[in-house]
């Protein structure tokens, strides 16, 4: 009887696996679906600002990025030659032009003789001018302009609607670096960047081993106010620490604007992050390479170099990651700590500039917009590789 009833019991086991099996592909297919819904999210504003900085500026200003590649229409207005121009042909006063370049690019689609309506005629008709004649403008610009009385006019115009190419350029770039000061403020912000990362990593990583594997009075205490200070808003002592800053100018060549101010105010606000997380990464490193290091006769200085430091390196990444990317968009702490002297603007300070200055000018904002975040992406994809596994091991422990 047991066996029979487990042989009857089998069948439905087997058929209830395939509904749990469905329902993970279910989760699995949301949660893929969820992730690209983010991945295009933040995909597509990246995408259209670079567009948008390599078109050409007056097709920037009358269409989306997401027409870059399409034909638009553009109503333009010419001005017709003289009638001192004019030629004697077979009897007839003939006037030829062009309306538009030889580069080939673009097309005339319609004309017209009046500003109410552009677009009368397809190109390569003719229509009657209201001063007199005849013109005729073809799809490459060239027209013809003739009449049987001679020409007396001192000012004609034709208007037309024009196919515009799509046309893309790197000149927005050489303008907006030499004309407008980014490439200055690009040096400047390296300046205030490299140094606010590198040296909170190697303060934090020396006081997250203290933490994390020595024995001293107070450790949980510190601990404890570490996990504090990390919330505390960077507004509240941005005032105290200029304020005691400005006290200490004397330090300084009485000079109180300096990037050793930013240096400072950037280190401090970054070092309770860190040593949260690299903490509490080396705390769950396993003890007994600690033990093995020991036995070897190494102190606690040789075991962080040459073992805890190496083995940290995913959270040393993750940090470095957040840390570059804060530092490097910060408009507020550069702004208190370095001013707006214009030898010491940041990039983002600069860019603030410039949309008051050139608010009309979307080829260079958009082009000074991605070279600000030029840099950071290359960091995030070059070391996105640790940042995960980095950010889980310090958050969880």
């Amino acid at each position: 009887m047991a066996t029979a009833e487990s042989t009857a019991a089998a069948p439905a086991a087997t058929s209830a696996r395939p509904e749990w099996l469905q329902g993970m592909t279910v989760g699995r297919t949301v949660a893929h679906l969820a992730l690209l819904f983010l991945v295009v999210i933040w995909t597509l504003p990246t995408a259209g600002l670079l567009i948008s900085s390599l078109r050409d500026k007056d097709q920037l200003t009358v269409s989306g990025w997401w027409t870059a590649l399409t034909t638009s229409d553009r109503t333009e207005a010419g001005t017709l030659p003289q009638a001192t121009e004019q030629v004697e042909e077979n009897g007839q006063f003939v006037i030829r032009g062009d309306l538009i370049p030889d580069d080939g690019s673009d097309t005339i689609r319609r004309f017209g003789v009046s500003i109410n309506n552009p677009g009368e005629a397809e190109a390569g008709a003719t229509l009657p001018m209201r001063i007199g004649g005849e013109i005729t403008v073809h799809p490459n610009g060239e027209y013809v302009w003739t009449s049987s009385e001679a020409f007396d006019h001192t000012r004609a115009r034709i208007f037309y609607v024009l196919a515009v190419a799509p046309r893309f350029t790197i000149e927005n770039y050489f303008e907006v670096l030499r004309a407008e000061g980014i490439g200055r403020s690009f040096i400047n912000s390296f300046t205030v960047t490299i140094p606010a990362t590198i040296i909170p990593i190697l303060i934090a990583a020396f006081a997250a081993y203290a933490l994390a594997w020595m024995r001293f009075p107070f450790r949980g205490a510190i601990v404890a106010l570490v996990v504090a200070l990390i919330v505390v808003p960077l507004q509240m002592s941005l005032i105290p620490l200029l304020r005691l800053y400005n006290g200490l100018a004397g330090f300084t060549g009485g000079q109180s604007k300096t990037y050793l101010g930013i240096w400072l105010a950037h280190i401090g606000f970054g070092l309770p992050l860190a040593i949260f997380l690299l903490r509490n990464y080396m705390a769950g490193l396993p003890k007994e390479i600690l033990e093995s290091a020991r036995i070897d006769g190494a102190n606690h200085f040789k075991a962080f170099t040459t073992m805890v430091l190496p083995l940290s390196f995913p959270a040393l990444a993750s940090f470095a990651i957040f840390q570059f990317l804060w530092v490097w968009n910060d408009l507020l702490v550069a702004t208190v700590f370095l001013g707006n002297r214009e030898d010491q603007l940041v990039l983002t300070a600069r860019l603030r500039e410039l949309l008051g200055s050139r608010g009309d000018n979307w080829e260079i904002l958009t082009s000074g917009a991605f070279i600000s975040i030029v840099v950071p992406l290359i960091v995030f994809f070059a070391l996105q590789r640790y940042f995960v596994r980095g950010l889980l091991a310090g958050s969880v422990k």
